[in-house]
């Protein structure tokens, strides 16, 4: 029996890969726009590390995550999600003592044992930033911002912002104290994740999407009720910023993601293409995690993180699915001698940033065959009569024309 692919994972083939680096392209363009400078993190960790930053009773940490021990016994953890890891590097390398608001970026693998589903995966790539430094409103609304303009240099539209405010611990935990009293109330009809929930992470059970537990969240109190003035202020400065900006939002007081670090702001990004699962971005402010992780110096921080699968759904779905790439040039040589002028000719134009592919030599209807399967513009024809008189025929593939061609034209035609 052959050897397939993990359940859960997948190969990313052309034309979707072209797509993907594209994407990563351009993303790598904003983030410059906005002085945000990337950080390579190990993609595992030790244990601790996501224990302590995540939470215990989260369900990444409790149910989905990647953990196995090393030779020496150490527990070691594929990264289920890398603002932990970040966070855990600028302490490590005392990133605190560089003047200035420490704004980094990362683009690559998460791991996490979840049941896979439409934009799912159990290995899965994540677009994310942490801005770190500041605890100002006015960096919420910068990152909030920087995700809209990375949805919109890729083409997605029609993305909604949902927006919250998660309180300080203060606050919090007043609120928690309520959510409890009333979720115990209810316990026998909520869902039986929920039921756990209740218990161990009461905030868990807003962001249900279970339909038995709906009735009950719907009725739950907002959190809103139990924010004290400074939470306020810091939330309405940050809706003020992207009214600014004419960034559109809705404030939903349910809104709480599933990490224990969120403090005060949460937001995240939702997009049709992408089923009942359907954010596609999700972030927010954590202030207290670098102390948590043994950080003798405060680092308030706010961060976000893409889904790459569910990103690359959502342009696919912009652009009315995934074409072939196109190929500038593809050489159509019929002899060995027009072969080796032909590698030649590639050689010259691939130095100045052209696309080639150089067939072996073969029959013309063949070549021809071949030209239109690489999805090429333009097929250069050489035989032995263009390598008699040195002019070369090239052919448009869109309109059919054809003409003959001196070597040194070739870029400027091609590059039109």
């Amino acid at each position: 029996m052959s050897i397939r692919a993990v359940k859960g994972t997948r190969d990313i083939l052309p034309p979707a890969s072209a797509v993907w680096n594209e994407i990563e392209e351009t993303s790598r363009r904003v983030f410059r726009t906005f002085n945000v400078h990337e950080i390579r993190t190990p993609i595992f960790e030790e244990t601790a590390l996501f224990a302590r930053g995540v939470g215990e009773e989260t369900d990444i940490v409790s149910k989905e995550m990647y953990s196995f021990d090393d030779r020496d016994g150490t527990s070691l953890t594929l990264r289920p999600e890398n603002t932990a890891s970040v966070i855990r590097a600028y302490i490590e390398h005392r990133m605190d003592q560089i003047p200035g608001v420490k704004k980094l970026f990362y683009i690559g693998p998460m791991f996490r044992r979840e049941r896979p589903q439409k934009g799912r995966y159990r290995q899965f790539s994540q677009i994310g930033a942490e801005v770190i430094g500041s605890e100002s409103p006015t960096v919420d609304a910068e990152v909030i911002e920087l995700v809209d303009s990375l949805l919109t240099a890729n083409g997605v539209k029609g993305a909604r912002l949902l927006v919250n405010s998660v309180g300080d611990p203060e606050s919090r935990a007043r609120y928690i104290a309520r959510l409890q009293a009333d979720l115990e109330a209810h316990l026998p009809a909520l869902s039986p994740d929920s039921q756990r929930r209740a218990v161990t992470n009461p905030l868990r059970v807003l962001d249900s999407k279970d339909p038995q537990d709906q009735p009950i969240v719907e009725k739950l109190p907002s959190i809103h009720e139990y924010l004290n003035d400074a939470c306020r202020e810091h939330f309405a400065a940050v809706c003020r910023y992207l009214d600014d900006r004419g960034i559109a939002y809705e404030v939903t007081p349910r809104l709480v993601r599933g990490l224990d670090y969120y403090t005060h702001t949460t937001f995240e990004f939702l997009h049709g293409a992408l089923g009942a699962q359907n954010a596609i971005c999700g972030g927010g402010r954590y202030n207290g995690l670098a102390e948590s992780l043994g950080s003798r110096v405060p680092a308030p921080g706010i961060g976000f993180s893409i889904g790459e699968d569910r990103l690359v759904m959502a342009v696919e779905e912009a652009r009315g699915g995934l074409a072939p790439l196109a190929l500038p040039l593809f050489i159509a040589p019929m002899t060995e001698a027009a072969f080796r002028k032909g590698a030649l000719i590639a050689r010259a134009l691939r130095a100045q940033g052209i696309a080639v592919e150089v067939n072996a030599p073969a029959k013309m209807k063949r070549l021809m065959e071949l030209a239109n399967k690489a999805n090429a513009r333009h097929t250069l024809l050489i035989g032995d009569e263009e390598l008699a008189t040195g002019r070369l025929g090239l052919k448009n593939m869109e309109t059919g024309a054809q003409a003959a061609v001196d070597e040194a034209d070739l870029a400027a035609i091609i590059n039109r």
